[in-house]
């Protein structure tokens, strides 16, 4: 009966990523099947901690942040959760042997959003790693299948990857952190006056960062290295789109790809994937 409720989970971890996520949810789509639900997994585990942070402002944060930390480490002790969500993804855990230190990193950085930050050099990269850094090899964990050799030749490119796509998060969701939760995770940077120059060097790291992550992808198995390409190349777009605003326009609304330029995107991506020009 087990086998209908782990389903359920990975139904579940699915759905949510379908909700929140467009691009990734495209991007999975174009995986060997084999990697899609533990990838949905992962996406669905960082999803729900995340949601408590940003989203529940009526409800007592810490403690259901600290229940979720609680009950993911039990379930992945136990080998199962009554939360389906947490239930499909200790099974990623346990079966790919992904390492726990990279959990706590994850909810560790949760925790920081939970009380106003100054983000110091230091802090930023202690925020990147744990939020975003430590997701990247998680995913890296599933997609090598346990080889440590491939692991280790691939991990700092996955960290990369991780580290721009949050960047790119940051500036697309800057006035929203910025006005809704008083959030600026940018250090040295004010942005009751942010500028067009702080905006480009943000902007100039992260074309870096997905430049040696470009590097990783063209390196990684077949199984995933397509879905991996088109997050790539929606990221990309996203912050050339965000590239060509004024700062000003950046803290005032939500810059966004549509979806049917994704979609576009999506068929020019596969075509250059089969011509291997990535």
């Amino acid at each position: 009966m087990k086998a209908k409720f782990d389903t359920l989970s990975a139904t579940c971890s699915r759905e949510t990523t379908r909700l929140y996520s467009t691009s990734f949810s495209l991007g999975i789509l174009f995986f060997k099947k084999e990697v899609r639900d533990p990838i949905h997994a992962i996406y669905g585990f960082v999803r729900l901690a995340d949601e408590i942070v940003d989203s529940f402002h009526d409800y007592p944060k810490s403690v259901l942040l600290a229940e979720f930390s609680t009950d993911c480490f039990k379930a992945i002790e136990r080998g199962i959760s009554i939360n389906p969500v947490l239930n499909s993804f200790q099974q990623v855990v346990n079966k790919f042997n992904i390492d726990h230190t990279l959990i706590t990193q994850f909810l560790n950085s949760m925790e920081m959003d939970l009380a106003e930050q100054t983000y110091t050099h230091e802090k930023y990269e202690e925020y990147i790693m744990g939020s975003a850094q430590v997701v990247g090899l998680m995913c890296l964990h599933v997609f090598t299948k346990g080889k440590k050799q491939e692991f280790d030749r691939l991990k700092i490119p996955a960290m990369k990857l991780g580290s721009a796509f949050q960047k790119v998060n940051f500036l697309r969701d800057l006035n929203a952190d910025y006005e809704q939760l008083n959030r600026c995770y940018f250090p040295s940077v004010n942005l009751s006056s942010f500028s067009d120059l702080e905006k480009k060097a943000i902007e100039q790291d992260i074309i870096t960062e997905l430049e040696e992550a470009l590097k990783g992808i063209r390196e990684l198995p077949r199984s995933c290295r397509k879905g991996v390409y088109l997050a790539y190349v929606y990221y990309r777009q996203l912050l050339l789109k965000i590239a060509r605003v004024p700062a000003d326009r950046v803290m005032s609304e939500r810059i966004r790809v549509s979806n049917s330029h994704k979609f576009w995107l999506m068929f020019d991506s596969l075509v250059r994937y089969k011509l291997n020009v990535l």
